[in-house]
């Protein structure tokens, strides 16, 4: 785990309740207590940072310790914001009669699907782009499995959904200044707009597929659903380009749980998932964590596995 102390940003992915939460909070923690000034970021709309770290975080920042910092990022909230914006924007662009209608036809894309990870990517976006100086970590906890491949692949996507749309949009243009304004350019505030969101979305793809500025970490148990689920989220990410370098096993029986028939049998059906990791996943590191007799509902408790990944 020591190399992706070394990252700007660090995804944790995973099927839901195998416990990212508690890994990405322990990573955090774990790198805020090497002197790395950390920003743990939840995209998860479960928000476990609160529960974990027993403060109230929200949407805006909140420091949790002396290097470490949080926030929780509510996906109906930023698509209420997004599509404030994307008003905004059309003000004065558009006719006033036509400006109930086209703002009639916002609201309608508000609520489809997709239009929630859209704006929450648009503000992973604005996190990743404009991380203040002081801020040497981004730690992403993110929503389960499918929820993260569409929102890592939203970059790719808007960029080509945006350059068909740059090229309609140049290509009215043209059209227009021949016909009106003798072939002399026309400043277009849509085709601007359109061309700042491109840049922006190109900026922060490169980043997500930069290795040395971002590394991809996926949590599992070591069960049926869970491995067949990770393998194909690392199958998908590597097409894609992003390379899943580590993986946490999660709630591994300890060696202390007794030697009962039920522990026994479940030990050995165990090693055997065990095994199967293993073998299917030969070039990622495996961090393998035991099962703790309690929640993690403290920093004190988050601390055992903190330790585990500063030693790992």
């Amino acid at each position: 785990m020591k190399s992706l102390f070394q990252k700007e940003i660090v995804f944790f992915g995973g099927k839901g309740g195998v416990g990212k939460s508690t890994s990405s909070s322990a990573f955090a923690l774990a790198a805020s207590q090497q002197g790395i000034t950390t920003l743990l970021v939840s995209t998860d709309p479960a928000h476990n940072l609160s529960d974990i770290f027993q403060k109230k975080i929200g949407d805006q920042r909140k420091r949790l310790t002396d290097h470490l910092y949080a926030l929780e990022i509510s996906s109906e909230k930023e698509a209420k914001k997004y599509i404030g914006e994307v008003k905004n924007n059309l003000k004065g662009l558009v006719k006033a009669h036509m400006a109930e209608e086209v703002n009639r036809q916002i609201d309608m894309a508000a609520v489809s699907p997709g239009a929630d990870e859209a704006a929450l990517f648009d503000r992973l976006v604005r996190i990743i782009l404009e991380k203040e100086e002081k801020i040497d970590l981004i730690v992403f906890d993110t929503a389960p499995t499918g929820h993260t491949l569409r929102l890592l692949s939203l970059p790719e996507m808007m960029e080509a959904w945006i350059d068909g749309m740059l090229q309609r949009r140049q290509a009215i243009n043209e059209n227009y200044s021949q016909w009106l304004h003798d072939g002399e350019p026309v400043d277009d505030p849509i085709y601007r707009v359109l061309m700042e969101r491109k840049d922006r979305f190109s900026k922060a793809r490169t980043v997500l597929m930069d290795p040395k500025k971002t590394g991809y970490v996926y949590v599992l148990m070591p069960e049926k659903l869970p491995i067949v689920e990770t393998e194909r989220a690392v199958q998908l990410l590597n097409r894609a380009g992003m390379s899943v370098e580590t993986l946490v096993i999660n709630k591994c029986l300890p060696k202390e749980a007794g030697a009962s028939p039920f522990i026994i049998k479940r030990r050995e059906q165990e090693q055997v998932y065990i095994e199967d990791i293993e073998q299917r996943f030969p070039h990622q590191k495996k961090v393998y964590l035991p099962l703790l007799e309690e929640d993690i509902s403290s920093i004190k408790a988050l601390q055992q596995i903190a330790l585990r990944f500063i030693n790992e």
